[in-house]
């Protein structure tokens, strides 16, 4: 599916670079073709994805170096019918969305396991908080029905590329995802939320040895 997603390169792109499983098996494919002479210029969603592009030797650029992005790869944990996500469960969802955000065309790699009817079928929705606020968010977010709790790494609050914390919401499946995010966001101490609707042009989809494309606006 890595090589696959190559195909939608062109030499001279200015390149998003997503976190996780998916996002890493495309890194390291891309690695390959810059090593065969493809030239392009990667933006990256996270440090542990810089680190491994500055590794395969693909050169990289911050968003103000950039300005703009022509396409980024990137994973999902849950895909609806209508191509809307939700991502997060890597912990690093608010720069996805900023470097998704800046680009001209989002392409998402997963397999059909991330495939839901509704947004919200795993139960999670991940939402990252400024650490001052995680009382009142905690508060706020358990108003709203859902079941938040502090991720841990090593017994401590995981702690994002951004210094913040992330709130697991323990959640049902959602009617109206886009309404239940505008709730969240009026949350003080609130900075973003996993859930990524309307961002995603393309999702590329492993089932097997098969890899299906689906667009946007596909019926």
């Amino acid at each position: 599916m890595a090589n696959m997603a190559l195909e939608f390169i062109k030499d001279g792109d200015v390149v998003g670079l997503g976190t996780g499983r998916a996002a890493t098996a495309f890194v390291r494919a891309l690695g390959q073709a810059v090593k065969a002479g493809l030239r392009v210029t990667a933006v990256s969603t996270s440090q542990v994805t810089a680190a491994l592009a500055a590794q395969l030797g693909i050169p990289l650029a911050t968003l103000e170096e950039a300005s703009s992005i022509d396409i980024t790869f990137d994973g999902a944990d849950e895909v609806d019918p209508k191509l809307d996500l939700i991502k997060g469960y890597g912990g690093a969802h608010v720069r996805e969305k900023i470097v998704a955000a800046s680009s001209r065309r989002l392409v998402i790699l997963v397999g059909a396991e991330k495939l839901v009817p509704v947004l919200g079928s795993r139960g999670i929705l991940p939402v990252e908080v400024v650490p001052f606020g995680l009382a009142l968010c905690r508060r706020r977010l358990t108003e709203l029905g859902c079941r938040p709790a502090v991720r841990e790494h090593d017994g401590q609050p995981f702690v994002t590329d951004n210094g913040n914390y992330i709130l697991d919401c323990s959640i049902s499946p959602l009617p109206d995802p886009a309404s239940f995010e505008e709730a969240i966001l009026g949350i003080p101490g609130v900075v973003g939320t996993g859930l990524f609707i309307g961002m995603a042009d393309t999702v590329l989809v492993q089932d097997g040895d098969t890899v299906n494309v689906q667009q946007r606006g596909d019926p």
